[in-house]
């Protein structure tokens, strides 16, 4: 099994090169195992790409209205632009009140509006042009009603989807489908709708394809802005944004939310007296030491130089001092002259301190590194009480 994986992937690396690391493989299938940055810059960028379809479904939707006038008898014509117009206030709606939050789950939410409506457009309008007997021009136009679930499925490229959820925003449209064949039974073209169907479902990959291309390449590029290039850890930008997020959860929940500021003793003296090449070899070797020994769910921040950030979900002073307790013990690694790498380390819990943001509980944990500097170096400041060596 490993080797047909190892296989499948050296394919489709020949495919989209550069893009994927094997590792992201599976987000492409589903989005479970999306980490939070990009789970939210998807959100937002599918919620922007929703408001954009409906603009254009709003715009053209009760236009269309006087190609019908001009065909239609005014029975007909009259229900078509009820319908057409009643379209064009949802999408209008969904569009005026609909703005990005980076919750995945709005999102759907927004796609899914997004699709009802033309899909139950599709089939009140199938069920009122089936109690007519349309001839001409005026059944060529009434066919014509028939390509709108081809046009939603094309629609479906334009989202960074998975597979999972294009098959899942896609079913509702292909029962509709169904459902139309279903109405229009007494007419029913068993081979004519069989092609249909099958074209659909060709549309439906294709679209799927495209949406998984478009995610791939958003991976790529949300891989390379979230994270430091020399050391692999968050950059500093997307830390505050994680911070951001976490500090509302933690405060939203009455959740713990610890904050630890590293900083690397007499680092300067390593540029200084080895070399920068020797200065970035010990950054790289100083946060694989750390990473090896993160509990799970924490997350380590280059805040800038020698300065890092280990951010803590539900982890209250206590858990905190014990987890830097673990760090130092495992040690951060060597120096070039081989002595043993040290920091200095201030710690800030939001409920205890009191923090009002997250800026002021960064500030709290960087003011303690600082004491700790003062105090001698290698070693942890929590709090009001002596910094402690040990």
């Amino acid at each position: 099994m490993n080797h047909f994986a190892d296989q499948l992937w050296q394919r489709l690396t020949g495919i989209m090169p550069g893009e994927l690391q094997q590792a992201e493989l599976g987000w492409l299938a589903t989005p479970m195992q999306h980490q939070t940055l990009l789970a939210r810059r998807r959100a937002t960028l599918i919620v922007n790409r929703v408001r954009l379809f409906a603009f254009l479904f709003a715009l053209l939707t009760p236009l269309w209205s006087v190609v019908d006038f001009v065909v239609f008898p005014f029975p007909l014509w009259i229900d078509l632009a009820f319908m057409r117009f009643a379209a064009c206030a949802a999408f209008a709606s969904l569009l005026i009140y609909y703005r990005p939050s980076g919750n995945l789950f709005d999102a759907y939410r927004a796609m899914a509006i997004l699709f009802a409506i033309p899909t139950v457009f599709y089939v009140a309008s199938r069920t009122v042009l089936g109690s007519y007997q349309l001839t001409g021009i005026s059944a060529a136009i009434g066919a014509g009603y028939a390509f709108l679930p081809f046009v939603l499925l094309a629609g479906l490229s334009i989202f960074p989807l998975t597979l999972l959820e294009s098959v899942v925003v896609a079913s509702p449209i292909l029962v509709a489908q169904l459902v139309g064949g279903y109405l229009s039974w007494a007419a029913f073209d068993w081979p004519s709708f069989a092609g249909a169907f099958w074209l659909m479902m060709l549309i439906t990959a294709v679209s799927s394809l495209a949406g998984m291309s478009q995610l791939a390449f958003m991976i790529a590029l949300v891989r390379q802005a979230i994270r430091d290039p020399l050391t692999g850890t968050f950059s500093r930008r997307s830390g505050e944004e994680l911070l951001d997020l976490q500090f509302i959860i933690a405060k939203r929940n009455n959740l713990p939310l610890s904050v630890a500021f590293l900083d690397i003793d007499h680092f300067k003296s390593i540029n200084d007296s080895f070399g920068h090449e020797a200065g970035d070899k010990v950054l790289i070797d100083f946060t694989s030491f750390i990473g090896r020994n993160l509990r799970r769910g924490d997350t380590l921040v280059r805040w800038g130089g020698e300065e890092f950030l280990l951010v803590m979900t539900n982890t209250d002073r206590s858990q905190a001092e014990a987890a830097m307790a673990r760090l130092r013990a495992a040690g951060f690694g060597p120096r070039p002259d081989k002595a043993p790498l040290t920091a200095s380390i201030g710690i800030a819990e939001c409920g205890i301190d009191q923090a009002g943001d997250w800026k002021s509980l960064v500030d709290l944990a960087d003011q303690r590194m600082y004491r700790a500097k003062q105090g001698g170096r290698d070693r942890v400041v929590s709090g009001e009480a002596p910094a402690t060596t040990a």
